[in-house]
């Protein structure tokens, strides 16, 4: 079996708007929470304010851990062609802005990046993990 670990933040502004990125690698084209995979020997806060700064331009300064979620996706239903099911980890972080502006990924697992009202949340085509880390921040 194969593992991921991942870290990934619920950021919100003064509006009470969350920060989501549109995720293009799976099945479907999808918002995500921003956030993803542990290089090896990174730390997960170093992890979420790496990947919030590739995926959406902002600086964030890592907040409360919400929780760490459990899947294991068989090997057929996984992303990418592989034999083996995948064990993911995902730590989910609160964090706020510090610094830098809007701006999309580049070559990326993510194309764009945007602030929605949680109205518009609900409207999304998203994946689970969304509102998994909204009832991990008392959002939902």
């Amino acid at each position: 079996m194969d593992l991921r670990v991942a870290a990934y933040a619920v950021v919100t502004d003064d509006d009470g708007r969350l920060l989501l990125a549109r995720w293009t690698e799976g099945r479907r084209v999808a918002w995500t929470m921003p956030g993803g995979g542990l290089e090896p020997g990174e730390a997960p806060e170093d992890a979420v304010r790496r990947e919030l700064r590739e995926e959406t331009g902002y600086s964030v300064k890592v907040g409360e851990l919400l929780g760490i979620h459990s899947r294991v996706i068989p090997a057929s239903r996984r992303v990418h062609k592989a034999s083996e099911p995948l064990h993911t980890l995902r730590i989910v972080y609160r964090a706020e802005v510090t610094g830098g502006k809007l701006r999309f990924e580049a070559d990326g697992s993510t194309d764009m990046a945007e602030w929605f009202t949680l109205k518009a949340v609900a409207e999304l085509q998203r994946v689970k993990l969304v509102d998994i880390a909204l009832r991990m921040a008392g959002i939902l």
